[in-house]
């Protein structure tokens, strides 16, 4: 299929879409990715949410836990582009979308994180948000909810997969039977333990367990293993940065390709490289990674995403429409789209 062509939302959309009627839903992001993705992410979840959005108005402001370890750089464009974390707790929010990071401790409740990401948990519960809990995120308010510890698997999952839904819930209503998703992980969440305490499985990798599940609480919370907002390169630029990590001698072995991403050509390319890096473990052989790596992928996953991210913003519309004499903050310095 053609490669779609993604660019920046121009500012006058932005401001078109902000004055629909009815005022923008308003969505928190909690960005807690790391510094050298940051801004990537912000941009996925743009661009995804305006692809979803039709003309539902969206107002998305931005957030992140405060112990996640920062350069001088990334602390900068969090104080500039990020409001604080006890804004967050005062604010009104429709709905809620909350990343994942790197792990770094072998304990989830070793994270430095841990208790912040908890109360947002909490939070998101008790104001009745419905929220998005992503990757490692949806490990963490799973096992902080209902007490399902996620468990290491053999090798890191990643790649695009193929994916099939396992029910016709609102959240996958006209979703295809089966589509394509990217994974980007090293721990799992089994399915059984899932099921067994009340989630309900939206989709599932066949073989590999449950793709995205979702809990009614006081709201809608809906978790998801994999990355429907990954941008057609997202799985390359981690694969050239763990790439890297070896070659720096920062990681012991040579990092796995992602699975079906690459097409013939490519992955012949690659494997060649790979066999180079192991006889010269060097960083000045990275600016001969091989160029064809990037012209060889496509976002075969982008049209589920946009479908799925639009019923979730369905389901944000029908439940402001129950709280109509609720009070609306004030956007009008926010990001509009």
């Amino acid at each position: 299929m053609p490669k779609p062509t993604l660019s920046a939302i121009p500012p006058a959309q932005e401001s078109q879409l902000g004055k629909a009627r009815g005022g923008p839903i308003v969505i928190g992001l909690v960005n807690n990715m790391p510094d050298a993705a940051l801004q990537t992410t912000e941009q996925q979840f743009r661009r995804l949410l305006l692809a979803a959005s039709q003309n539902t108005a969206v107002c998305l402001r931005l957030f992140s836990l405060p112990e996640l370890p920062r350069a001088d750089a990334g602390r900068l464009h969090i104080s500039e582009h990020y409001e604080g974390i006890n804004e967050l707790w005062a604010s009104h929010l429709d709905g809620l979308i909350v990343t994942g990071t790197e792990p770094r401790a072998t304990a989830l409740q070793d994270e430095p994180y841990w208790a912040t990401l908890t109360k947002l948990v909490d939070w998101a519960e008790d104001r009745a948000i419905p929220t998005v809990w992503s990757c490692l995120a949806a490990h963490a308010a799973v096992l902080h909810i209902d007490g399902i510890g996620r468990h290491a698997l053999c090798q890191k999952l990643s790649g695009v997969f193929d994916c099939m839904k396992a029910t016709d819930h609102t959240i996958v209503a006209g979703a295809p039977s089966r589509w394509h998703v990217p994974h980007s992980r090293y721990n799992d969440l089994p399915e059984e333990a899932l099921v067994s305490s009340g989630y309900c499985i939206l989709s599932r990798l066949p073989g590999k367990g449950a793709d995205m599940f979702v809990k009614q609480r006081k709201s809608l919370f809906l978790f998801v293993q994999g990355h429907p907002e990954y941008d057609p390169v997202a799985l390359l630029r981690e694969y050239r940065r763990d790439i890297r990590r070896f070659l720096a001698n920062e990681r012991d072995s040579f990092p796995e390709m992602p699975r079906g991403y690459f097409d013939e050509n490519a992955t012949v390319a690659l494997a060649a490289f790979r066999q180079q890096a192991l006889g010269k473990q060097d960083v000045d052989l990275l600016p001969s990674f091989p160029a064809i790596a990037e012209g060889s992928l496509s976002h075969a996953w982008l049209a589920p995403a946009v479908r799925i991210y639009a019923n979730w913003l369905s389901y944000l519309v029908e439940q402001r429409s129950r709280n109509l004499g609720a009070t609306r903050p004030n956007t009008s310095a926010r990001e509009h789209f």
